[in-house]
């Protein structure tokens, strides 16, 4: 048991939707550490001051970081690592003590919250991975998705014209791009093995629509992660579920995700374990991991 409170925060905008708090809270009781998991409604405007403010105060030792701020915050970092330094956007933020000198470290850990919700699926290989959207979140999914040996990537986007970064990533990656416009894309969905949906709430409602128009004969059983878990089910789980695929609430990425994040703030390992992972899945209502 760690002795002396320390500080966390999931920092977004908006913020109160979240279940981070949920999660690592309850992680932390679990795992007997003495953390204090709050949260902060930021903008990008503000993030500078707020780093300052963080710099300057004792006692934190994570952060985690959504929407709109997975860009915004990668400039107050001294140093990124890993998936973060590939994808140039990060979701966590850990702090080290350098000859006294407090520093700020940009981690990613979205990409292994995918990877592992889909292996927790029985999917260890990706054979016709479709994307809808290209922004933030689906630069982790193009990661996620060549980690789990896929060779292409077919992307659907509301405007092909800002799809660069998730398009350049995934030919630096090795992966044969696609790119179609979200309108008329139900056909690429039929024809999936593995779905990620980064759009938020609502906004693949059409897609759904246009998906649920087609005969149940032309394909759609393959697996769909749709990331927006608020509301839940989404209409697009809803259809693809109708239709016979298989469908992972976006809170099982969130969970793993958060593990990762746990691991990071803590150095504790055993928050991989599944007696935490339970107690998480149990703070946001998801079933419990088989064993």
């Amino acid at each position: 048991m760690t002795t002396g409170r320390r500080r966390a925060a999931v920092l977004g905008h908006p913020i109160g939707h979240s279940r981070s708090p949920s999660l690592h809270s309850s992680a932390y009781e679990a795992l007997g550490e003495d953390i204090d998991y709050g949260s902060y409604d930021l903008v990008p405007e503000q993030l500078a001051d707020f780093v300052q403010r963080v710099r300057s105060e004792d006692g934190w030792c994570g952060l985690s970081v959504t929407m709109p701020l997975k860009a915004a915050l990668v400039s107050s970092m001294d140093r990124l690592e890993g998936n973060a330094a590939l994808l140039g956007v990060l979701n966590t933020v850990t702090f080290e003590r350098v000859s006294g000198t407090l520093r700020l470290v940009g981690h990613n850990t979205d990409v292994a919250g995918i990877v592992e919700a889909f292996r927790q699926a029985g999917v260890t290989r990706a054979v016709a991975p479709v994307i809808v959207g290209a922004g933030n979140t689906a630069l982790a999914a193009v990661a996620a998705i060549a980690e789990l040996g896929a060779a292409s990537a077919q992307f659907l986007v509301r405007d092909p014209s800002r799809a660069g970064e998730a398009v350049g990533l995934a030919e630096r990656l090795g992966l044969a791009v696609e790119l179609e416009a979200i309108a008329g894309g139900a056909p690429a969905l039929a024809a999936a093995d593995v779905v990620v949906s980064t759009l938020p709430p609502r906004a693949a409602d059409a897609l759904a629509a246009e998906l649920a128009s087609r005969s149940a004969d032309d394909g759609g059983a393959g697996l769909l992660l749709d990331v927006a878990y608020d509301p839940w089910p989404s209409r697009l789980g809803e259809t693809w579920e109708a239709r016979g695929g298989r469908v992972l609430h976006g809170l099982e990425m969130l969970v793993y995700q958060a593990v990762e994040q746990i691991v990071l703030f803590t150095g504790r390992e055993d928050a991989r374990s599944l007696d935490v992972i339970d107690v998480m899945c149990n703070s946001v209502g998801l079933p419990q991991r088989a064993r």
